[in-house]
């Protein structure tokens, strides 16, 4: 699981990789399907996450007879959540189970998410350190939803700059 939650959004870094020449090549011929079915699965997820937020703004607009208010109220929301939930929350996790300062916390966030993924702090490597047997999924869970949710943010500062 944690292996294709950073194979498979191209994160890439570099603690994870096969070492025997099967092992490449099942590599290569997983990723030439994986990679399209997990823009289609992250795609998914946005579009949930986009209905949701839709959803919530038309039930305002039903119940306040707010127009453009509910959508831009519910935009701000669901901004907000999401850069608690996925941006400015888990450093403090990270600070914890990791002991890295909340700035190197951000930028791990911000470089995961973005699918930059440098490898220069990976979670979970320390060997100096005891994890929880929970920690990694969690972690790729929130790689998950959290890359879904930046894309969404991508898409619609893309349609307010068109």
């Amino acid at each position: 699981f944690r292996f294709n939650t950073s194979f498979l959004p191209c994160l890439g870094y570099g603690n994870l990789s096969p070492s025997t020449v099967a092992g490449r090549i099942f590599c290569i011929l997983f990723a030439l399907f994986g990679i399209p079915l997990n823009l289609v699965l992250l795609n998914e997820i946005g579009q949930l996450m986009l209905l949701g937020v839709q959803h919530c703004a038309h039930r305002l607009e039903e119940v306040f007879h707010w127009q453009k208010k509910a959508s831009l109220l519910i935009k701000t929301c669901a901004l907000v959540t999401g850069l608690l939930l996925f941006l400015l929350l888990p450093p403090l996790l990270f600070s914890d189970k990791e002991g890295w300062s909340y700035e190197e916390g951000f930028y791990y966030s911000f470089v995961t998410l973005s699918t930059i993924g440098f490898g220069d702090y990976v979670i979970g490597m320390n060997p100096d350190r005891t994890y929880p047997g929970w920690y990694k999924n969690v972690i790729s869970l929130w790689i998950l939803f959290g890359m879904a949710w930046l894309a969404l943010v991508i898409k619609f500062c893309i349609n307010f700059l068109e």
